[in-house]
C-alpha cells in the first residue's frame, strides 16, 4: 500500500467515535457543533483497550471536538501525551454543513458509485478532495520532520483518513476506490521517509 521504505515507522489512524450527527445523517465537515454520543464514547474506549499491548509514543488529533474527545479517551487509557493539529480536520463541505447527508451528491463530492471520479469537485465555500490530500501531504511532511522516530496514533476523520492513505501511497486520485471508514475503525500507513 505504501511507497515508503520498509524501515519507515507505521502510523496508526483512527476515525473519531460516533456523534449524534453521524447517527442522524447530518453533514459535519468542519462544523464543530456535534459531540460524541454514548455509542461513540464506548467505541473510543474499546479501541483504546485494543491498543493496550501496542507501544505508541504520541497521539495527534484533529482540532475538531469529536476527534479531540476520542483522542482524550484513548490517551487516558494509554497514558499518552496529546498533540492537536488542524491539518487533520475533516474536509470542509462549506454551505452543506449542518444539512442532511443526502445533499452530498457526486456533483459536489466527486464520488460516484464508490469511486472518486472528480477529485476537484467541491461544494460552495468548501474543499475538494484534492485540497484535503494537499493538507495530508503537509501533515506527513511534518511527521517526517518532527516525529520520524515516534510511533504515532492519529485520531482524525473519514475523509482525512482516505486522504492520508492516498498521500502515503502516492495513489492517483482519479479512480480512487472510496472505502467505507467506520467510526473508530483503525487503519495503518507508512510515513513517507525512513527515520
Amino acid at each position: 500500500m505504501s511507497s515508503a521504505p520498509e524501515s519507515a515507522l507505521p502510523i496508526t489512524l483512527v476515525r473519531h467515535g460516533e456523534t449524534e450527527w453521524n447517527a442522524k445523517s447530518v453533514v459535519q465537515g468542519q462544523d464543530d457543533t456535534a459531540r460524541l454520543n454514548d455509542k461513540g464514547r464506548g467505541q473510543a474506549q474499546l479501541v483504546a483497550e485494543s491498543f493496550l499491548d501496542m507501544d505508541f509514543d504520541l497521539i495527534i488529533s484533529s482540532d475538531l471536538a469529536r476527534a479531540r474527545e476520542t483522542a482524550s479517551i484513548i490517551g487516558e487509557v494509554l497514558s499518552l501525551p496529546l498533540e492537536i493539529d488542524p491539518l487533520l480536520r475533516e474536509r470542509s463541505f462549506g454551505v452543506l454543513e449542518t444539512g442532511p447527508s443526502s445533499t452530498l451528491t457526486s456533483a459536489v463530492t466527486g464520488i460516484s458509485k464508490g469511486i472518486l471520479v472528480d477529485p476537484d469537485a467541491r461544494p460552495d465555500e468548501g474543499e475538494s478532495f484534492r485540497d484535503v490530500v494537499r493538507r495530508a501531504d503537509i501533515f506527513l511532511d511534518r511527521v517526517d520532520e518532527e516525529w520520524s522516530t515516534k510511533r504515532l496514533l492519529v485520531v482524525t476523520h473519514g475523509g482525512t483518513i482516505r486522504a492520508l492513505r492516498a498521500s502515503a501511497s502516492a495513489t492517483p486520485l482519479e479512480g480512487l476506490i472510496w472505502d467505507t471508514v467506520d467510526n473508530c475503525s483503525v487503519w495503518t500507513i507508512q510515513s513517507l521517509l525512513a527515520p
